[in-house]
């Protein structure tokens, strides 16, 4: 069944042409990728597809009653809503559909209008939204139902606009970067909800793995064409290069071609016949093929990196704690020359705070830091490039030199340098608000490397990276001779850089664990699994035995006393965070610390027993 038709679309800003004459179509069940460099408007075709934005000609036709959801990058969002507030102010159907009941039952004369709406909230499974969206806030680590929008972070606000879209159950999801701002755990959660229920998706992501898992079709815009691709990620990129292979063969054979007829067209008379003049017409084609040329630069950057000696970084029982909050316990490492290192861990168990104190932006609580004389470091931080008003592009490199120092006293100007970043000396022109986000990473990654950096440190080097920029970013840093320490949630991005992992467990525990990303989760996999097979194996009891003849079941007190826990949790929790930010802040003398530090620990203490009947009611629900 046909979704929606896109018909010669064509979208410019002003004398920058993004694409033209663009047509493909989405089906029913389609999960498709989107794939192209930065700067070719892959945001504006989903803005269009969205019909948030119009293309300057051609059409987008969709079925009729078609009910689509689109998740942008950036959400617009009202700040003066609580999270819990956004999900009931959304245009999501069930919504309304809940609302007619609640009239219903308000309205009890009105038989028909009460059956009629208790059949809608059965057709459309309304009866368990509450239950639903509390679920998948829970899993996108949105717990605080009451905190308002002004003070969530980009991050958490990109994962509610998620949960909305998702909530609205959409004929079509259309999705920009969905698994930025997500931690690798709820990457695979999401990938795994795809999997289970049948959602249609049009999608643009840099992350390959989640390509690979989700999508069944990948489409791809390549120097002005379209060309669509029916399988996962591996198929695309074996039939890309295949047809990358088949263009040049194709474009050899024209230029030979066109060798030998621009000789005869020297030696053609000035009076031509019929049949010459269709020989020119053809020339002129034969021409152009055989001028194609593939714009597949390459980033380039030679380093006049400094010789690092044998002391890197040591780091000798180094702890950090804010407020009752366990960032780095006694943690102790020391670094090797020409070391990769990969960074997990969930949000908040203090991956930043830990890049932070090794660069030397953060003291820690205790121990110390050594770092070698020889160690120039290089940090990539999430913050990106800072951005002034009426700056260009240009600009920005000149800051450094209009001459940048290569290896072997050899030197390169500021535009040559741009050049090899991907920008041509058009775009080195543009004011740097004007790039798109990849573009902004791009020319932001160029100056950390145009240090020449030896400890090279990237803090989500990858997020709005398109997927051609990530390719050329992993052979690049394959080559780079000085230490890499990499935190990302991009797990193919992981699998080939890094040797081993650092894995932040949380309470400060850092684990060293022997491999990459991909062997950790086997390892993990594989731990689960026994433990899983240990429990099944133990004989039951006869406790255990009423309990499992319990499970799925609450009574009605159950299930109140199970909604007001999730309110109380949050609740304490929000005093707990606002009393160990008191402990930063507040100038408390010795009596006072240990009062509030007393009352701290009851908070905890009643989180914690509160937390564990809500997981023994949750248990009975599964």
């Amino acid at each position: 069944m046909n979704y929606l038709s896109v018909e010669n679309i064509s979208k410019s800003f002003g004398m920058r042409v993004l694409f033209e004459n663009i047509s493909f179509g989405i089906n029913e069940g389609q999960k498709i990728g989107f794939v192209a460099k930065n700067g070719t408007g892959k945001t504006s075709l989903l803005k269009i597809i969205a019909g948030i934005d119009k293309a300057d000609t051609g059409n987008v036709v969709f079925r009729k009653g078609l009910k689509t959801a689109y998740l942008p990058q950036e959400p617009d969002l009202n700040p003066e809503l609580t999270i819990e507030q956004t999900i009931f102010s959304s245009e999501n159907p069930i919504l309304k559909i809940i609302e007619a009941y609640e009239h219903a039952i308000e309205n009890p004369d009105d038989q028909e209008a009460y059956h009629k709406a208790f059949d809608a909230m059965d057709a459309h499974q309304a009866w368990d939204f509450e239950t639903r969206y509390k679920q998948i806030l829970f899993k996108l680590k949105l717990d605080d139902l009451n905190a308002k929008i002004s003070t969530l972070s980009g991050g958490q606000k990109k994962r509610l606009a998620l949960a909305n879209a998702l909530l609205t159950k959409p004929d079509l999801l259309i999705m920009d970067e969905p698994t930025n701002h997500l931690d690798l755990e709820m990457i695979e959660w999401l990938e795994n909800l795809f999997a289970k229920e049948n959602f249609t998706l049009f999608m643009v992501t840099h992350d390959r793995y989640f390509l690979e898992r989700v999508c069944n079709e990948i489409v791809e815009l390549d120097e002005g064409i379209l060309y669509s691709y029916k399988g996962n990620y591996s198929y695309y990129l074996e039939k890309r290069e295949a047809r990358i292979e088949n263009e040049a063969t194709e474009t050899g054979k024209a230029k030979q071609l066109f060798k030998k007829e621009l000789d005869w067209m020297r030696r053609q008379p000035k009076a031509r016949t019929t049949k010459s003049k269709s020989r020119i017409d053809d020339f002129h084609e034969i021409k152009a093929r055989a001028s194609k040329r593939r714009n597949d630069h390459q980033v380039q950057l030679e380093l006049n990196m400094e010789r690092m000696g044998t002391k890197v970084v040591e780091l000798h029982k180094v702890s950090k704690s804010f407020g009752e909050k366990t960032m780095l316990d006694k943690f102790e490492y020391n670094f090797n020359r020409g070391e990769r290192v990969g960074i997990i861990g969930k949000n908040g168990t203090g991956k930043s705070t830990f890049l932070n104190i090794l660069t030397g932006n953060l003291k820690p609580d205790s121990g110390k830091v050594i770092v070698g004389e020889t160690v120039k470091f290089g940090y990539y931080t999430q913050g990106g490039i800072n951005i002034k008003e009426g700056q260009k592009v240009i600009d920005v490199i000149k800051e450094y030199g209009e001459y940048i120092p290569l290896k072997k006293g050899r030197i390169i100007s500021a535009s040559q340098l741009l050049e090899r970043f991907l920008f041509d000396p058009k775009k080195q022109y543009d004011f740097v608000e004007k790039l798109s986000g990849g573009e902004r990473k791009r020319l932001y990654l160029c100056t950390v490397l145009i240090k020449n950096p030896n400890f090279l440190i990237l803090d989500e080097p990858t997020n709005d990276l398109d997927i051609v920029t990530l390719n050329v970013l992993e052979s690049f840093l394959l080559d780079f001779p000085g230490c890499l320490l990499v935190v990302s949630h991009d797990r193919y991005f992981m699998d080939k850089i890094v040797d081993h992992l650092f894995v932040f467990r949380g309470d400060g525990e850092v684990e060293d664990f022997p491999g990459n990303y991909s062997d950790f989760r086997a390892y993990e996999d594989s731990n689960i699994q026994e433990k899983r097979e240990a429990s099944e194996s133990a004989p039951k009891s006869k406790k255990d035995w009423k309990q499992e003849s319990n499970a799925g079941k609450l009574s009605y007190n159950e299930q109140k006393e199970y909604n007001k826990l999730e309110k109380e949790i949050a609740k304490l929790e929000k005093e707990r965070e606002t009393l160990q930010n008191k402990f930063a802040t507040e100038n408390w003398d010795g009596a006072e610390i240990d009062k509030q530090s007393v009352k701290l620990q009851e908070i905890t203490d009643k989180i914690d027993e509160k937390t564990e009947r809500w997981f023994e009611l949750s248990a009975k629900m599964e």
